[in-house]
């Protein structure tokens, strides 16, 4: 048996516990690693080598340290592990790993917990107690338990394993199912007394049958998806006024993430055939991205809407922005959450329809005694904004007679722009002495201001609604102003968490070129010319990153960028530049 003994030279050959450790680490594994040294030299017998903080570079067959951990009964070791403090599916088993997991050094919750594999212990991974205990006990592995992942303290990476992955993913399915449910379901393939997986269980990663693979063998085409491919464009068959109708169906199917979950088939139906909006919704995405180019008949979800939104039902003219809210709205009943969990919106619902198109609008009361301040969240799905030449008077336009850029919005002086628009949206608003409200702290009626931001913003901002009625002597007429609006759109000055930087209504720009939070982009504009009574609907949509179409019921032709910006757009979809990870 051969021992080692590193010592430092030049230094009354005093005793480093670290070379100790490298001396392990070259006896152990020989080759399996590569060791790097930084100039000190050491004398091992005879032989010099540079001393340095261990770094280990794995090689192609993966970290060598996990052989150290695969001993004795080391997969059922593991297996507790991630059922007990990683995934924890029943409520007995996250009751404690709250309890349990907490860092043994400074009784920390957060800061990325890691657990030793070696033995019983949780510690900071941002604080590096974990790091700590690993040099200290010469314990290489431990698992985050928020993620999963195995991480080697030698290596300073997270690993993979195959054996120890195939365990994780195991033990992950097997948590699912306990946060699940099941009930009996109609399932085609198995018959009416079949018993189907229920919404209760965590989507999964698909992967074709064997019955699959064998039709793709025997159909070995491919549709190739180019810059210039026209999948996803197809008009729509007028059935006697529904422009309307149409020209929202163009925007919901060629809106990204609406369009990637309907493509891959992630709905699960527990309503009564041919009642449900969404399996209507989802064959309708088929049928658009079928590569078919005759016009489509929406016959089928004509009758639905007619059905859930009576108000809609009839041969008159409606209006494309009382569709799109009843259609989402039905949509949101028809498709509810696929595990029941509270989502990261106000709403607290997690269907595609809410984690898609619903933010959170905040109010803010001041009252004008004691400025004490009321804040309210409520859900929005859409922004509906005012237009100069309304029954209310309208905000000041963009200071200054040279135009302005802000958002990219380039125009002549007096133009009014989407910016302008928000700005007056979102300004302090006097209630005056008839809207008094009983202030909590003065406990009684006093006049306040009312101020709207934005605290939460939806992945798709749409819907910003330009309200084109005007009400004079009881008659409706429409509002002829021309508004302008960008290609990208920053909302950044209309959030909550910009209030400050806003002095009575006037937003002073500070503009943040790294911060991309906030940043969307337009990807369908709703047009409507002529009158209120008898006008007709259009829709300008983006196709690829630079290719736009105008969608006019059954016909479809191309459009250049100039067009869109110079349309009036009665309602625009914009969608996040970056999305966050969850």
């Amino acid at each position: 048996q051969l021992g080692l003994t590193i010592y430092r030279s030049g230094d009354n050959e005093k005793y480093d516990p670290m070379l100790d450790l490298i001396a392990e680490e070259m006896l152990t594994f020989g080759n399996g690693i590569t060791q790097g040294f930084r100039t000190r030299t050491v004398h091992v017998s005879s032989i010099k080598i540079r001393k340095t903080n261990v770094v280990s570079v794995m090689s192609p067959a993966g970290c060598p340290h996990v052989n150290g951990f695969k001993v004795d009964n080391w997969k059922q070791n593991l297996r507790v592990i991630y059922q007990c403090f990683v995934w924890s599916g029943s409520a007995e088993t996250r009751k404690r790993k709250a309890k349990s997991c907490i860092c043994h050094m400074c009784g920390a919750h957060l800061n990325r917990l890691h657990s030793c594999l070696s033995c019983v212990f949780f510690g900071c991974f941002t604080k590096k107690h974990i790091h700590e205990h690993a040099k200290n006990k010469r314990h290489n592995l431990a698992v985050d338990l928020l993620y999963g992942g195995i991480y080697c303290f030698v290596c300073q990476d997270y690993i993979y394993d195959k054996d120890m992955e195939q365990i994780a993913k195991e033990e992950q399915r097997k948590a699912w199912k306990l946060q699940g449910s099941f009930f009996p379901l109609f399932n085609a393939s198995v018959g009416p007394s079949g018993l189907q997986r229920s919404v209760g269980e965590k989507y999964s990663t698909w992967e074709p049958t064997k019955r699959e693979l064998e039709l793709l063998r025997h159909n070995p085409k491919r549709r190739k998806i180019t810059t210039n491919c026209t999948i996803g464009l197809r008009g729509l068959i007028n059935l006697g006024n529904t422009c309307f109708m149409n020209c929202i169906v163009q925007a919901l199917t060629h809106t990204p993430l609406l369009r990637d979950f309907f493509l891959s088939d992630r709905h699960k139906c527990e309503m009564q055939s041919n009642s449900c909006l969404v399996c209507e919704m989802s064959q309708l995405f088929q049928e658009f991205y079928s590569g078919h180019r005759s016009p489509h008949i929406p016959f089928r979800l004509l009758h639905l809407v007619w059905t859930h939104a009576r108000h809609l039902a009839g041969y008159e003219q409606q209006d494309a922005h009382e569709f799109l809210i009843a259609a989402l709205d039905v949509l949101h009943r028809h498709c509810k959450d696929d595990n029941g969990k509270k989502a990261n919106n106000p709403n607290n619902c997690n269907c595609i329809i809410d984690q898609i198109f619903t933010g959170g609008l905040q109010s803010d009361v001041t009252c004008q005694v004691c400025h004490g301040v009321s804040t309210t969240i409520d859900p929005f799905w859409d922004i509906s904004l005012d237009l100069p030449g309304s029954s209310t008077p309208f905000w000041p336009l963009s200071p200054g007679g040279d135009g302005s850029t802000l958002n990219g919005e380039s125009h002549l002086s007096g133009a009014t722009t989407l910016t302008d628009c928000l700005r007056r949206f979102t300004r302090p608003e006097h209630l005056g002495s008839s809207a008094k409200i009983k202030c909590s702290g003065c406990h009684s009626y006093q006049e306040s201001t009312k101020q709207l931001t934005m605290k939460k913003l939806p992945i798709v901002a749409s819907l910003f609604h330009f309200k084109l009625m005007s009400y004079c002597s009881k008659l409706r007429r429409k509002i002829p102003t021309y508004v302008s609006f960008p290609l990208e759109l920053d909302m950044t000055p209309f959030m909550a968490s910009s209030k400050e930087s806003r002095m009575n209504g006037q937003y002073q720009q500070s503009v943040d070129v790294f911060n991309n939070d906030n940043k969307y982009s337009l990807f369908a504009v709703v047009n409507h010319q002529g009158t209120l009574e008898s006008g007709h609907y259009t829709t300008f949509i983006r196709q690829h990153k630079d290719q736009w179409f105008k969608c006019d019921d059954a016909v479809i032709t191309k459009a250049s960028i100039k067009d869109v910006l110079d349309s009036e757009g009665y309602l625009l979809f914009y969608h996040k530049q970056f999305l966050e990870y969850e």
